[in-house]
Parts: structure tokens; sequence; C-alpha cells
């Protein structure tokens, strides 16, 4: 018999498709708690609530799962001032969660200049933040597929600029708006392009990062990289 595959396993699977490959993947479900943080990851989670805590632990264990599958020492991810992943040397990436699955996506330096990844629950974005996260291109978009459809791909809208904010940031530093990047997705390809609207560190306005997109086990997977 042939064991299901569990929500964490196919976001997995989703994440590799959409990932380099040089770049490891590994997912933990969300909503069991677990030890395992190492040296100053333990001072990130003081006065978190439990929920918050087992992300960032599934989170922090993830990364850890993916360095050790890239064949690297397993090393501590604690969280910087500004709240972002400090990676050990040689090695970058990103984390992400929703509340079914921890994932971290993680490359050696060099072998990609940055990624970013985000996972969302696959399910239509609540109306009142359309507006908030999706600028006039992007609502004219949404207004062109299917009217079934359009609360799904506003929710992939928004999770792809997480991701490309997520991958842009540790060489910008800058703290962008949601419509300071427009996001033109091809559904054809399972692709997406994330255009910077505004200058920001090494990005020229106009500037445009490229990504990749799946949906799994009822979540949406979206990953934003820069090669090398």
């Amino acid at each position: 018999m042939i064991a299901e595959e569990t929500t964490a396993e196919a976001v997995a699977r989703a994440l590799r498709a959409a990932c380099p490959p040089e770049v490891a993947v590994a997912t933990l479900d969300a909503r069991v708690s677990r030890d395992g943080l190492v040296g100053f990851e333990h001072a990130a989670t003081r006065g978190m609530i439990e929920r918050r805590r087992r992300e960032f632990t599934g989170g922090r264990l993830a990364a850890r799962a993916a360095m050790a599958a890239l064949g690297v020492a397993p090393g501590a991810v604690p969280m910087g001032r500004d709240r972002a992943p400090v990676w050990p040397g040689g090695v970058l990436g990103s984390i992400t969660h929703s509340a079914a699955v921890c994932a971290a996506a993680v490359a050696r330096r060099g072998a990609v200049l940055a990624i970013g990844i985000d996972v969302e629950a696959d399910r239509p974005l609540p109306p009142a933040l359309v507006a908030v996260c999706c600028g006039p291109a992007e609502r004219d978009w949404l207004e062109r597929q299917p009217a079934a459809e359009r609360g799904r791909l506003a929710m992939l809208i928004f999770s792809a600029k997480e991701s490309a904010y997520k991958c842009q940031y540790p060489l910008s530093g800058a703290l962008l708006g949601y419509h300071d990047l427009e996001i033109l997705p091809d559904r054809a390809r399972g692709g997406f392009t994330a255009r910077f609207g505004i200058a920001a560190g090494p990005f020229a306005p106009g500037f445009r990062l490229g990504g990749r997109f799946g949906f799994a086990a009822g979540q949406v997977v979206t990953v934003a990289t820069l090669p090398a």
C-alpha cells in the first residue's frame, strides 16, 4: 500500500519544482510542536505565543534539514534586529510558513545571488486586501481572468510579492510596500516577474525579478530567485 502524500511532502515537491537545481528545500508540518532550537535562536522566541513559537521552530528545523540536504553542516539561523534570518557563513536562504507547513530553501553563496520563498493557503485573498496588495495593472490582469478564479489569483499575487520582497531585501535593505512591486503572472508557464516601481539598493525602477509558482495540497507556493 502506497502511503498518501502529506501536505508538507506535497509542498516540498512544489517548491523543488519552482526552485533552481542549486537550491535545497525542506518542509515540516507547522501544526506539530517540536524542540531543537540552538544558540541564539532561543532568544528570538521569548514572549512568543505557542503558535508562533511552533512556526519559528519548524522553520529553523526545516532550514537545517535543507542545509544537510545541500551537504552543508547545519547551523543556527537566529533572527536579526530586522527580524530577517541570519544565515551561517557560506549559505543563504529563505524561510516561510503557512498554518499548515513550515518550509525553507537554502543554497550555497555564489550558486544564486538571492532567493525568497512563500507558502500561503490556497484560498481567495479577502476583497478588502486586494486594493491594499494589488496595483492598477494587477487589478486589470485579475479582471481578465475567469471570475471564479480571481480571488485565488489575487492570493497568488500577494504570495509572489512576499517572495520577491524576501529575495531583494538582503541585497537592498529596502522596506518595500506592496505597490512598490508589480507582479506580472504567466499562468501558461507557472512563472511571474516582479517589476520594481522604485529604486531599491542595486535595483533600478523597472528592474524585473523572476519567479515561479505552483499549487499543492491546498497551498500556493511562490519562489523568487536572482541567479548568480
